[in-house]
């Protein structure tokens, strides 16, 4: 694969991560997506091929719970959906989770989405 362009280059990183990461029902996949407005937050068990839970800045419920000045865009916005997808896993019985960055560098809000479900009591 050349890499002409960041997209290439991220599905490069994407593929190399996900050939070592795999997603079960007791210890499932935490994966990451920001746009530039917008993050979201998917739990999959691959295994099965089934989504668990997701979040997002554009669920209507997360959306309803954000202060002014909070947004997609930045890193505020980030740990509400970490907290929000801890939450909701917590009430489905799964503690423990692999985190994927999905081929984002680990700083920003991929970072304060991990740090958030961290202390929200997700274990990985």
């Amino acid at each position: 694969m050349r890499i002409k362009t960041k997209e290439d280059r991220r599905d490069r990183i994407k593929f190399r991560i996900r050939k070592r990461m795999t997603g079960t029902a007791q210890k499932p996949r935490l994966s990451v997506f920001r746009s530039v407005a917008h993050i979201y937050v998917q739990v999959i068990d691959d295994l099965n091929g089934q989504t668990i839970a997701s979040a997002s800045t554009v669920d209507p419920n997360v959306k309803g719970k954000m202060p002014k000045g909070v947004g997609g865009g930045n890193i505020k916005g980030a740990e509400l959906i970490g907290t929000t997808i801890a939450e909701r896993l917590k009430e489905k019985g799964i503690t423990r989770v692999v985190f994927d960055r999905n081929g984002f560098l680990y700083h920003g809000r991929v970072k304060a989405v991990a740090d958030a479900a961290r202390t929200a009591g997700l274990e990985f």
